[in-house]
């Protein structure tokens, strides 16, 4: 049942205000002891021609008149008309909701026909997969997901750093002091040891640039050995990145470096000329933004070669031919909000009707007590190292309280994960986050683990009843206001989803979740579930059921585990 429009209904028979505009207006109010629902009659007064405390008092006079079976009880508070739901009949609607969708339950077919691209992780070759890698690539995973719940056709595309100056540098450094066989022992530490020394070196030695710039120049002209290097550097890094979307449980639906638009950038570069929106400065091709408040887009170098903007609008106007998309997403931090306004507008200019879909999705990035993250510096810290601490700890807090646990390193894993991923999504994704191993290991409080472990709570309190029927259930046995106040979470889940689509933002269902769980955990301290009388228990296993379907569907969500046992 929709309460809201359900009051709205009522409502529109007192007064001359549409059903539209009164369930906008409708409240939910911040303190359950004003009611569950709310609205207030200030509108109303200049039609009515009284007071808005007078109206409140006179709507819930004939409102208690014919009072239906859903509300307990109206009050007039001041110009406020409070109404409190009848607890026994909301739960049982809640569960019953919650029972008849089963892993369906907050699912719809809000975005069916619409595609949706989202492009999320991309990470560098040859470079770490650090932890600014890992943010983007859990708030992007969390967001694909959401949007396939709602029905939306999407694309997740890993659109890879495979290309530009860096490689003629750590070509030229292999060239000098690399070797085959140590590279491919160490992989990706071996190339950005190169890629760190080429740049000490050339603090002293600046023919080294001149060398990388030669190499790079090789490459656009298809040099076979510089290319294959660049290819064997590809293999070595997607080596690593594979492994840590395997123990993240990310897949690609489709994956391509910015390499892959290298041929279609001449087009780009023609199609704004001949539009006549490039023009020259200082021997470079711009596209000028100063009447939309934005410096020059920059589109080839004075030498001719091109820069990340024209590979970005050649790749924007390349996935509209080939999807026809309604939006496409670009996760990046937000120290980019510029170059994406720039390209995007200049999308917009050239007419392409993919334009309005374009939507960059950013996020604050991790700092660190002693300045940003450098390749260049080998200043990084390593995704998989934050991954393995992790796991590491998890495994030894089981060990110390429950070293019996079947599987425990798969839990460990699960949970480590899972811990990882909660912290970055609980906050608004635009937050910058100092990195803290203490903040991002703590197991305590608002957590990853403590939504599991309520999770795995509900799961063993099924386990101990025999999984008895959700369907046969009593809500009478429910109205006290621990069960309520589950209950009310249970039923607003579904509204989260979309409004997370529509926000891009992940946190809004993690709030929720953990919302739920301290709700549940309230609700199993305050009433033993595994009474003596039977339809006390069923009603109690049946609110314990449905807590556990939600969890475990928020959580999957989120990309997270819900593990049965911790």
């Amino acid at each position: 049942m929709d309460y809201k429009s359900a009051l709205a209904d009522i409502l529109a028979t007192y007064t001359d205000l549409p059903h539209e505009e009164l369930l906008q207006t409708i409240e939910t109010p911040p303190d359950p002891k004003l009611g569950d629902l709310a609205f207030p009659c200030f509108r109303l007064a200049k039609s009515m021609k009284k007071a808005p405390a007078v109206i409140a008092q006179e709507i819930i006079a004939k409102l208690m008149e014919a009072k239906p079976d859903w509300i307990n009880e109206a009050r007039a508070t001041g110009p406020y008309i409070n109404i409190f739901l009848d607890k026994s009949a909301f739960v049982g609607d809640a569960l019953t909701a919650v029972f008849k969708a089963g892993s369906s339950y907050g699912a719809s077919n809000l975005g069916v026909g619409q595609k949706i691209i989202v492009e999320y992780s991309s990470p560098n070759i040859a470079k770490y997969f650090h932890v600014g890698h890992f943010a983007n690539t859990v708030i992007g995973k969390a967001l694909d997901n959401i949007y396939r719940c709602l029905g939306y056709d999407v694309t997740s595309i890993n659109h890879l750093g495979d290309w530009g100056t860096q490689f003629g540098k750590l070509i030229t450094a292999y060239m000098k002091w690399g070797s085959k066989e140590e590279i491919e022992k160490t992989e990706i530490e071996g190339l950005v040891k190169l890629y760190v020394r080429f740049h000490e070196e050339a603090d002293n030695d600046p023919s080294l640039n001149d060398e990388a710039r030669a190499w790079g120049v090789k490459m656009e002209s298809g040099d076979e050995e510089g290319l294959a290097l660049w290819r064997w550097f590809i293999a070595l890094s997607m080596r690593e990145f594979d492994r840590l979307y395997k123990r993240l449980n990310v897949k690609f639906d489709l994956t391509r470096g910015e390499s892959y638009y290298t041929d279609k950038m001449p087009a780009v570069a023609k199609s704004l000329a001949d539009m006549g929106l490039m023009v020259e400065s200082d021997g470079a091709q711009i596209v000028d933004l100063e009447a939309y408040g934005m410096p020059p887009c920059l589109i080839l170098r004075s030498d001719g070669g091109t820069l990340y903007p024209t590979r970005d609008i050649a790749a924007a106007l390349d996935r509209y031919e080939l999807f026809k998309f309604d939006k496409c997403l670009y996760l990046t931090g937000h120290e980019q909000i510029l170059h994406f306004a720039q390209w995007m507008k200049v999308v917009e200019l050239m007419g392409n009707p993919g334009a309005a879909g374009l939507v960059h999705v950013s996020y604050g990035m991790y700092n660190f007590v002693d300045g940003k993250m450098s390749t260049r510096k080998g200043q990084i810290i390593k995704a998989d190292e934050v991954i393995n601490e992790a796991v590491t700890k998890t495994l030894a807090i089981i060990e110390e309280k429950n070293p019996d646990l079947p599987d425990k390193e798969t839990v460990a894993e699960e949970v480590g994960i899972g811990a990882l991923i909660f912290n970055r999504l609980y906050n608004n994704r635009i937050k910058d986050v100092m990195f803290s191993w203490e903040r991002v290991l703590n197991f305590e409080g608002e957590t990853g683990p403590y939504v599991q472990y309520a999770h795995a709570r509900c799961c063993s309190v099924l386990g101990k009843a025999g999984h008895a029927s959700s369907a046969d259930f009593d809500p009478a046995h429910l109205a006290d206001d621990e069960a309520f106040a589950v209950a009310r979470l249970l039923y607003d889940y579904p509204a989260c989803i979309p409004e997370a689509a529509s926000k891009n933002e992940p946190y809004i269902i993690a709030r929720h979740l953990m919302a739920l769980a301290q709700a549940y955990n309230a609700f199993y301290h305050k009433h033993i579930i595994l009474v003596d009388d039977q339809e006390v228990r069923k009603a109690r296993l049946a609110l314990t059921t449905a807590v556990q379907q939600v969890l475990k569907g928020g959580l999957n969500l989120l990309n997270i585990a819900a593990p049965e046992a911790m």
